[in-house]
């Protein structure tokens, strides 16, 4: 990161971020041009969890491109200014890249879900086996993430 002022370096506290949020918005990359599209998530020890209908643009993409980059942030407020160049931008964000895999085994697609619905609710869940078979859920292993804080 090019301005260190703003970097938030320390794994824990941009852990706290991503457990903030409540949207992801997932880059993907469909030959030289990029897709970008804000998903429900849920998070666990470096990996990223994502569902969506068992067919569309995000799984097609990925079956060519398992590369991906991910984008969330919380504390977001404009900050008006005297003139056009003074105004900013309060937030704290996390920025990373990751591989991407479908989850295919029940019981693991089961765990995700959970996990998902973890990051929104503390009830518990259970999933039937239909449910199951109309989701797909996508698996993002963690390679690299930076967190940074503007404004505060």
């Amino acid at each position: 990161m090019r301005r260190k002022d703003k970097e938030v370096a320390c794994r824990e506290d941009i852990e706290e971020i991503i457990r903030r949020a409540d949207v992801c918005r997932l880059g993907l990359c469909e030959g030289d041009r990029p897709y970008v599209v804000p998903l429900c998530f849920g998070y666990e020890t470096g990996v990223l969890y994502f569902h969506c209908a068992p067919n569309g643009r995000k799984l097609e993409i990925l079956e060519n491109n398992r590369n991906v980059c991910f984008e969330m942030d919380v504390d977001h407020e404009l900050i008006p200014g005297e003139a056009s160049c003074t105004w900013g931008l309060r937030y704290r964000s996390v920025v990373g890249f990751g591989r991407a895999s479908r989850v295919s085994d029940p019981e693991a697609k089961r765990e995700a879900l959970r996990i998902i619905m973890g990051n929104y609710s503390e009830g518990v869940f259970d999933f039937p086996e239909d449910a199951l078979a109309r989701t797909a859920v996508i698996k993002v292993v963690i390679e690299d993430m930076t967190g940074k804080i503007a404004g505060y």
